[in-house]
């Protein structure tokens, strides 16, 4: 194993570093006197197995082949889950191990899918770990998907690399600098938010949790009836603005700080991330309009595309109880998700955009047989190779998601709950759809088998497929 001694170094760092996270919960719970010892024993545990593998591999050779950067990838989201769910486990609440692992990795992965019943009873300690949880769930794919995705070229991420002379063997240096700014970036986003969230009603701790799963799109509220809660107009306004600034490419806020002042009204993801969201929103409202269904108003339209689209999975209304075509939309937008390069999940717009262009590239060519054609992305043109990547990505993406449906079918789950589960998982979103893990329900009822499934599609989801699919060929363990 002393190729991958880089590999389990980094692990042992992120698994110190998630194990001093773990200590911030004990602040809440001599604030609230719920004095326990669960956080303690886990962060104990977390950062022992994490010294032992950083001082284990102290010898490594500080570079990074394009074969540890997948394994890497896979096994620091799968680690920080496991570990991630001890606080849970440890806790005097019963979590059984099923379910700690579920909430961890739900918000590690930014899903925000829930088997906690009745949140308002929870130690806010435990609240504070979910937020938490999402908050380094948002940076850590901010960071992966910037540094390490585009020189793994997974499902056409090497549209976004930093620059073209990037390599493996360079990755690590570079991210370090990028990761910086990024993390300067994203804290000062979450700050903001949770001051505003403050200023419009919020208490401090609720201003401060709901701020981390806002700009992580993560969607964990201290409440059943999540943002709905406090019936705002000002808070959920807040919310939207935050959430759409966590769903635009980080990527930008470091052009737009460099000097490029234009970059959020030319970048092509962005104006298609905003156009999405207006058509989404004129179709609902026509729709709901129309048909006469006294349960929506434009407010909670607004709100319920923009979390949906984006992932984020907060709600203020049942939307379930808005009848058949909005169903369809949510699950269509759960599906597109929001900008590379952002915290949001799903199948990404910019691989749309270049699906769209291949296919009028293909119309043209029945048209006229004998003409060229170049593709071209943000003024850079797109190779057959790439597009390939782009076309297997979001075949795979369906035939996956179909594969989780019939799973949790057989699992004993009804078709509305398995698709929209299915969906929500792979998607990150959250909520699903019917009463069961609707808008206000939660996943507490489901088998355990379910949750395992459930659990599987939010890391194949989140870590865009191929980062864990390619672990699973022969070829891939050969030198």
């Amino acid at each position: 194993m002393s190729n991958y001694k880089t590999v389990f170094f980094t692990l042992g760092i992120l698994q110190i570093i998630l194990g001093i996270f773990m200590l911030i919960p004990i602040i809440a719970q001599f604030f609230y006197k719920e004095i326990d010892s669960s956080f303690f024993g886990a962060s104990l545990v977390t950062i022992i197995f994490g010294t032992l593998f950083f001082l284990s591999n102290l010898d490594h050779e500080k570079k990074l082949s394009l074969q540890q950067a997948f394994l890497l990838t896979s096994l620091s989201w799968l680690s920080i889950a496991i570990f991630g769910s001890l606080p849970f486990f440890f806790s005097n609440l019963n979590f059984s191990f099923t379910n700690a692992f579920f909430e961890s990795m739900s918000g590690i992965t930014t899903t925000g899918s829930t088997i906690i019943k009745n949140l308002e009873n929870m130690p806010k300690s435990i609240l504070l770990w979910r937020a938490i949880l999402q908050w380094l769930g948002g940076i850590g794919i901010i960071i992966m998907a910037i540094t390490l995705m585009p020189i793994m070229n997974v499902g056409g991420m090497q549209l976004f690399k930093i620059s073209s002379n990037d390599s493996s063997e360079k990755i690590l240096p570079k991210s370090k600098e990028i990761a910086l700014r990024l993390i300067y970036i994203y804290s000062g986003l979450t700050i903001l938010c949770a001051i505003t969230y403050g200023i419009f009603g919020m208490n401090i701790f609720d201003s401060i949790t709901h701020a981390m799963t806002t700009l992580a799109t993560g969607g964990f509220s201290n409440y059943n009836k999540s943002i709905g809660f406090f019936n705002s107009i000002a808070i959920e306004t807040s919310a939207m603005i935050f959430i759409i600034l966590g769903s635009l490419p980080f990527i930008a806020y470091i052009k737009f700080i460099n000097g490029n002042r234009k970059i959020f009204l030319s970048d092509s993801q962005i104006i298609s991330f905003f156009k999405i969201i207006f058509v989404s929103i004129i179709i609902l409202s026509i729709y709901l309009f129309l048909s006469d269904y006294g349960s929506f108003n434009i407010r909670s339209i607004f709100f319920n595309v923009i979390s949906i689209l984006t992932g984020t999975g907060f709600v203020n209304a049942q939307f379930d109880s808005w009848g058949s075509f909005p169903l369809v939309v949510f699950i269509i937008l759960m599906f597109i998700g929001g900008c590379a390069g952002s915290t949001t999940c799903g199948v990404k717009i910019f691989r749309f955009q270049i699906l769209y262009l291949f296919i009028i590239n293909q119309l043209k060519k029945i048209i006229y047989p004998k003409g060229i054609f170049v593709i071209k992305y943000d003024r850079s043109t797109v190779d057959e190779k790439f597009i390939s990547s782009i076309i297997s990505f979001i075949f795979f993406y369906f035939v996956i998601f179909f594969i989780l449906t019939a799973l949790l079918s057989l699992s004993g789950l009804d078709f509305i709950t398995s698709i929209s589960g299915a969906a929500t998982s792979i998607s990150n979103v959250g909520p699903g759809l019917g009463s069961t893990i609707g808008p206000n329900g939660n996943f507490s009822s489901l088998p355990d088998i379910s949750k395992w499934i459930l659990s599987m599609g939010m890391i194949l989801g989140r870590l865009e497929l191929f980062a864990i699919l390619v672990l699973f060929l022969p070829s891939f363990w050969r030198n």
